[in-house]
């Protein structure tokens, strides 16, 4: 995934810290990936190691299940 891939129907970011796996509001920083750095704005795309996509897999299975996920977030 792209740091800059965006959302076909409303352009928000996919590389953010909400369609992120280690994204948890209840978690320090909103992050339970202990190592990642600090990141404030959790909406707009970000250069994270630790980023991987909430449900994702690497082979692009699901796509469409993806964006679908990813549009339900920022209603």
């Amino acid at each position: 995934m792209s740091l800059k891939e965006e959302c076909p129907y409303c352009y928000a970011s996919l590389h953010c810290c909400k369609m992120c796996k280690f994204y948890d509001k209840s978690a320090y920083n909103e992050c339970r990936e202990s190592s990642a750095d600090r990141i404030v704005e959790k909406e707009k795309a970000n250069f994270c190691d630790y980023f991987i996509l909430k449900g994702g897999s690497d082979n692009g299975d699901g796509k469409d299940d993806l964006l679908a996920a990813a549009n339900a977030l920022f209603k």
